[in-house]
């Protein structure tokens, strides 16, 4: 039986405005609608996102939802979007990928609530506060690190709770990270983050961190990207080691899968794209997981966050 997948993150509606000659479906980069058929039922994240220190933000942001938009018309009978887990379900019911938008740093929205309103009324179901620079909001992972949430960030977290969005704490800097935790009542996630233990790099996760999200009922994905898994050869065994890492603080309900196809340049050995991640379900049978736990970190878990958040 082919695996189901729910992915948190990748950056593919942004490659294709940057291409205007490749589709969704028959392109060359890392997700691709005809090459997904390796699983059973699929539910993805689609990130608008842009380098907003890059001219032309607006406009390039308006394209990006226009050719989410476009893609998804195109293709109606084989994606479609969706903005809670019940048009998921219907949506893969009839044989359909469940496309749910998210936005990759506030800024590109204003970082104001009216812009935040109107993202929401997009479509949008999940925002990363901050991407590699700091903003309104808070400080980045790499850009005045020190800098927590500022009081329009924790305000912007509580209406994006509000509103029944998915608060992301990806790139976010240590202290955002702990003000989003003090000021979130629902679950949260970090869409592509893997383990710090494991690999000490600022946009991986502590064990504390991982902690206060297993509290707090959300999810950490498993991020592809290489840079942040490992130095030297990096391959499944790599990925499978931030897994390790995770389930050995009591994580079997909280972890799921962000693997930021198209946002990243270099993967494990071997994997090619968001199909890759059948071989890795392939991987932990051989290892002896439980199918269940395979299930549920494909599949399960992030759709749970969703089904909790996501009501409207």
């Amino acid at each position: 039986m082919k695996p189901s997948v729910f992915d948190g993150h990748c950056d593919t509606i942004s490659r294709l405005a940057r291409m205007p000659m490749e589709r969704l479906a028959g392109n060359s980069g890392k997700w691709d609608l005809d090459r997904v058929d390796c699983f059973g039922q699929q539910a993805q994240f689609f990130a608008i996102f842009w380098d907003s220190a890059l001219p032309m933000t607006k406009s390039v942001v308006k394209r990006e939802f226009k050719v989410f938009r476009k893609e998804c018309k195109m293709y109606r009978d084989r994606i479609q979007h969706c903005r809670t887990a019940r048009e998921a379900k219907d949506a893969m019911a009839q044989g359909k990928v469940a496309a749910f938008l998210s936005v990759e740093g506030a800024e590109l929205i204003g970082c104001s609530l009216k812009g935040l309103q109107e993202a929401y009324d997009e479509g949008v179901r999940a925002v990363n506060l901050t991407w590699n620079h700091a903003n309104a909001l808070s400080g980045s992972h790499m850009d005045h690190p020190e800098q927590g949430l500022t009081p329009l960030g924790v305000e912007y977290v509580q209406k994006m709770q509000q509103l029944g969005m998915l608060v992301d704490v990806s790139h976010l800097s240590d202290p955002g990270f702990w003000g989003v935790m003090e000021a979130a009542t629902k679950p949260i996630i970090a869409s592509h983050s893997n383990s710090r233990a494991v690999f000490s790099h600022t946009r991986n996760l502590t064990d504390e961190q991982f902690t206060a999200i297993m509290k707090n009922h959300g999810v950490a994905g498993l991020n592809a990207y290489a840079a942040f898994l490992g130095e030297g050869p990096v391959t499944g065994d790599t990925l499978l080691a931030h897994l390790e890492h995770f389930l050995s603080l009591g994580w079997e309900k909280n972890v799921a899968l962000g693997g930021d196809w198209d946002g990243c340049d270099r993967l494990p050995q071997g994997y090619t794209g968001v199909w890759s991640w059948a071989e890795f379900y392939e991987t932990l049978l051989r290892h002896n997981y439980p199918e269940s736990l395979v299930k549920d970190l494909f599949f399960n878990n992030l759709m749970r966050t969703v089904r909790q958040v996501c009501t409207m």
